[in-house]
């Protein structure tokens, strides 16, 4: 999994469990020639000594597995001096077979890594593209990120945010692309972009909120026929200005966001319905903007549905809200590294769906609310 602005995947086994997989191919060779040693012969163990450097091809390099299989055969030469009718002919000689096939399956394997290695600094160049990391604050306003791909490999997905500075006050923008694959990762991408460069050139949420659905259709238009039913995204805007001790929201088909204020919790539900992104020749484009009290000490969570409809092996949501009532006062880092643990541990490390988060908090009065 993936943690952004500084992205995270879910760690594999390191440490001495995984030194303990390196090193299975000795403890099977060591295993194998001490029970052949100490056993009857009419046992035969020694016949499994070309499955050590068959185990060794698929976490060696081909150095490292010619060279055991080559400690393999020297084993099998050292029986045969204490049990000299132990067909040693016929066993060294497939020793000797499965230590060159292993040799070149190893090569493949170590061919196939290095090729996927570079796909994967691709994915995170691209990644860096599509979700670069957001300074820690903008102005009055802390700014903190997690994403979490549902797919254990995965880097980036349909899932998006954004943070900028404007002349208008701080704006923010996360979304959820619907469908899957490339073809979601290209329409969050054209989003993104519209909203990079229209967030610093429209006066009002209005214009921006125009701006990114004529961008999504155009990119809907451009796209397969067959994939242009999942070109349509759920996104919600939020302006915090720099002095007003507001912030505006224009919320279209998104999850609504969290308020934490004094310790109370507040779900800012829209006031009016705005289409998603791409479905407003459908549903009307009519967009509404509401506005509500951001000041000091003042917490707000955004976020996908991911977040929410995240199951427990009942089959039941996450209860997002009385969440946040028990860790609202929690800083913004720290409440989506826990928000990050306890989503894992709420869905038994699996998760269904992609996860994006934004947690902003305002660290100081506004100059109207000083003055004052």
């Amino acid at each position: 999994m993936i943690r952004s602005g500084r992205l995270r995947r879910r760690r594999p086994p390191y440490g001495g469990r995984r030194d303990t997989v390196l090193l299975s191919p000795v403890i099977l060779t060591v295993l194998v020639a001490s029970l052949a040693f100490a056993t009857p012969r009419q046992i035969a163990f020694s016949r499994l000594l070309p499955a050590a450097p068959a185990l060794a091809a698929a976490m060696w390099p081909v150095l490292a597995t010619v060279l055991l299989g080559a400690f393999c055969l020297l084993v099998m030469i050292g029986l045969s001096f204490v049990y000299s009718d132990l067909g040693t002919p016929y066993t060294a000689a497939a020793i000797v077979a499965v230590t060159l096939a292993a040799a070149y399956a190893s090569h493949l394997r170590l061919q196939r890594e290095e090729a996927l290695f570079q796909i994967r600094l691709v994915a995170d160049a691209a990644q860096k593209v599509l979700l670069r990391p957001l300074p820690h604050s903008i102005q009055h306003v802390e700014i903190e990120s997690l994403y979490l791909a549902a797919q254990e490999q995965a880097r980036i997905g349909g899932d998006f945010y954004e943070a900028v500075d404007t002349p208008y006050g701080v704006r923010l923008l996360i979304g959820d692309v619907r469908g899957k694959g490339l073809s979601a990762v290209g329409a969050a991408s054209a989003v993104i972009n519209c909203f990079r460069e229209n967030a610093y050139d429209q006066p009002d949420l209005m214009g921006i909120i125009h701006r990114l659905e004529i961008s999504l259709a155009r990119y809907s238009a451009g796209t397969p026929a067959q994939d242009r039913p999942e070109h349509f995204a759920t996104a919600l805007i939020a302006e915090i200005g720099h002095d007003s001790g507001h912030a505006r929201i224009l919320n279209c088909g998104h999850p609504p966001p969290v308020l934490v204020r004094q310790g109370e919790v507040q779900i800012l539900e829209p006031s009016l319905p705005s289409p998603p992104l791409n479905l407003a020749t459908l549903l009307g484009n009519h967009y509404y903007v509401d506005t509500v009290d951001f000041a000091s000490g003042d917490q707000m969570l955004l976020y996908t549905d991911g977040v929410t409809e995240t199951r427990d092996r009942t089959g039941t949501f996450f209860p997002l809200p009385e969440w946040m009532r028990q860790h609202g006062p929690t800083p913004p880092r720290e409440l989506l590294d826990r928000l990050h643990q306890d989503l894992l541990h709420y869905s038994g490390g699996r998760l269904d769906d992609d996860i994006a988060a934004l947690a902003v908090r305002c660290r100081r009065t506004p100059a109207r609310e000083r003055s004052a």
